[in-house]
């Protein structure tokens, strides 16, 4: 089939726009198009990336919603998880054919009730002579939902079969500056997409969204972007995501706005779409078959690795009960398992690296998760060894955000941009985890160690260097990440100080969270020229409202997942444990002789979890992680060999 031809813009057709309608100069056409990243990537002139969808689960009517706001929320945040039913409702209004969305006021209803401040028909509102939509007769018109301004109208609705719809186009693009338009199915959609690009003017900025139908799969959506600085044939990028090929839905509004010369609406939270660097497309398509599986993989890579220390510890059964060198491979079993737990965060970055199937990939990581805990072992002496995990650790994962190689987002301990919450620095199962991480290095370094202010300042930079590469937003990019690491070592710091606690340090304490956010939003300021979570937040909040929309959404977020599943078992289980460990805290930590280095890091990690599930919106999954690593550290020190397991180690 030939490419399809674009008419002049020009003309008229029975669904023209007003007679006299204002010629502008710079229009948007935003075409929804059933084809995928092949079609985008050869149309001329088009940067291609992937889009994230929605926050939760895919679906259309969401995702022009979104669109039109310029703002979204978890899907299960809404009173109603699923949106209201909406349609096209074509109407003659002083002479013009003009439309409006059928069940507007529900959508807007639910809008409303939301924990964050969102406005349906934002983007199409804050246009002047509003939007229009051109469709095509007998198809599904719902993407006219993002033509649609604040009361559900449409300036101009353009009606007609599919080979009018290119003419019907260029007709409302003429007088109106923002054209919504449905390209038809198959290879004559991609024709009239590639038509669009080609005969663009120079002064119009063209965005194609792949159409998807509402089924799980469809998080991430193909879109394509002509007319941006930079030229096309470039991967998309936004300051929502910092991730070079990934945008968002609500990315969309701010670039039209922007592109037409209009003020960007604070209730806005989405960012103007760029282009980052040479489109690789092979690139694109493994990232989104990534994304794709490593939710699912997370869990079963943790089973697989806890079963191989497991069937470690059963195999010493093997060795003649009573017998030394049984007790000495038990110790050994015990050491190197815990390690390599504490090892994942490196090993799950060769998965992300060469993305295998999923049962190479759970043998590949436990495997090496294995061999650094028993390399690790042999290297360092007991209790050292943990020194090892958590300085290369956080060397790799520093390394991998400056460096922007991604491999943390597409490992099984990454943030999983498909969920759509967060698309960069260290996800809510990394931050309380790795505080533990660089605890126990810290007691391990210290160790044997005296309470003295010598080891409450070391205690203390190693908590202040932590904080800042959680919370900085080209690193972790997690504020609540900064604040339970800067409480967490706070506490461990006054454990360590002669003379106990006392008024004056509980107030230090306390007030160590306060000034990380200082802290944090200087850094923020300075390195990131105010794009992280943090200054978009809480610092470019207009009133009290934004925060209490921000503290709503995020406790509406940690209650959901406190309820979720078998959440409230698992939760109940961390809180006791961690109430045994701290009743028994002096047999716990038998091994080390009560070493206050050690007792300052298990109590400064559990102030981690806890904080961490009191300011996170993942809620108990920061207290279950830290509990979680808390465990396989008191395991490691109670792997502590005997003066004849030093021998015995290969048995």
């Amino acid at each position: 089939m030939g490419a399809a031809k674009l008419p002049p813009a020009s003309g008229s057709t029975p669904t023209s726009p007003r007679a006299g309608a204002p010629a502008v100069g710079s229009s948007v056409v935003l075409a929804f198009v059933p084809a995928g990243e092949r079609a985008l990537a050869a149309a001329p002139g088009v940067s291609v990336g992937l889009m994230s969808a929605t926050q939760g689960a895919y679906s259309s009517t969401q995702l022009l919603l979104d669109i039109g706001q310029g703002a979204r929320i978890a899907s299960s945040a809404y009173d109603t998880k699923h949106p209201p039913a909406l349609s096209l409702a074509p109407h003659v209004n002083a002479g013009a054919d003009a439309g409006a969305i059928d069940g507007w006021p529900a959508a807007v209803r639910r809008a409303e009730d939301a924990p964050q401040l969102l406005r349906p028909g934002l983007l199409g509102g804050s246009i002047l002579g509003g939007g229009a939509y051109a469709g095509i007769l007998g198809a599904e018109e719902l993407d006219a939902i993002a033509a649609a301004d604040r009361q559900g109208q449409i300036a101009t609705v353009s009606l007609g079969s599919a080979q009018t719809l290119l003419t019907r186009v260029a007709v409302l693009r003429a007088t109106r500056r923002f054209v919504v338009c449905d390209l038809p199915p198959g290879p004559e959609g991609v024709a009239e997409l590639h038509a669009l690009s080609a005969a663009r003017p120079a002064h119009e900025l063209l965005i194609a969204v792949e159409r998807a139908p509402d089924k799980p799969g469809h998080e991430l959506l193909w879109a394509g972007v002509a007319g941006l600085p930079g030229g096309g044939a470039r991967e998309l990028s936004s300051h929502t995501t910092n991730q070079r090929g990934l945008i968002a839905a609500v990315d969309l509004a701010p670039t039209i706005l922007s592109y037409l010369g209009i003020a960007v609406p604070a209730d806005m939270r989405g960012e103007r779409i760029e282009t980052d660097g040479a489109l690789h497309s092979a690139s694109l398509r493994s990232l989104e078959r990534r994304l794709h599986i490593v939710g699912g993989r997370r869990l079963t890579a943790l089973g697989c690795l806890l079963a191989a220390w497991a069937l470690l510890l059963l195999a010493t059964l093997a060795i003649r009960p009573a017998s030394p060198r049984r007790s000495a491979a038990r110790a050994w079993a015990l050491r190197v398992g815990a390690l390599a737990v504490l090892w994942a965060p490196v090993a799950v970055l060769l998965g992300a690296a060469l993305e295998p199937s999923a049962p190479v990939e759970y043998a590949t990581t436990a495997l090496a998760c294995l061999l650094l805990a028993g390399a690790t072992d042999a290297l360092l002496p007991w209790p050292r060894a943990p020194l090892a995990p958590a300085l290369v650790s956080v060397l790799a994962l520093v390394l991998d955000a400056l460096a922007g190689t991604q491999l943390l987002m597409r490992s099984l301990l990454g943030p999983n941009p498909i969920l759509g919450a967060r698309f960069y620095g260290f996800g809510n199962e990394l931050k309380s985890g790795l505080a533990v991480l660089v605890f126990a290095a810290v007691a391990a370094a210290l160790y044997p160690a005296i309470r003295s202010r010598r080891a409450a300042l070391a205690i203390a930079a190693a908590g202040a260097l932590l904080a800042a590469i959680e919370g900085a937003a080209r690193i972790g990019a997690g504020v609540g990440g900064a604040i339970l690491v800067a409480a967490g070592f706070a506490v461990a710091a006054v454990l360590l100080l002669p003379g106990g606690a006392s008024r004056q340090r509980v107030l230090l304490v306390l007030a160590t969270p306060i000034v990380a956010l200082v802290a944090l939003a200087l850094i923020d300021l300075a390195t990131a020229h105010g794009s992280g979570h943090y200054t978009g937040s809480i610092l470019h909040a207009r009133s009290a409202g934004d925060l209490r929309d921000v503290l709503v959404r995020r406790y509406s977020a940690a209650w959901r997942e406190l309820k979720n599943h078998a959440m409230p078992f698992a939760t109940a289980l961390a809180l006791l444990y961690a109430i045994i460990g701290v009743r028994l805290r002096e047999q716990l930590l038998a091994p080390v002789d009560g070493d206050p280095a050690w007792l300052a890091a298990l109590a400064g990690g559990l102030t981690a979890g806890v904080i961490g599930a009191l300011v996170e919106d993942s809620g108990p999954v920061l207290l279950l992680v830290a509990v979680f690593t808390l465990g396989c550290v008191c395991a490691y020190l109670w792997g502590k060999p005997t003066p004849r397991a030093v021998s015995a180690t290969e048995a």
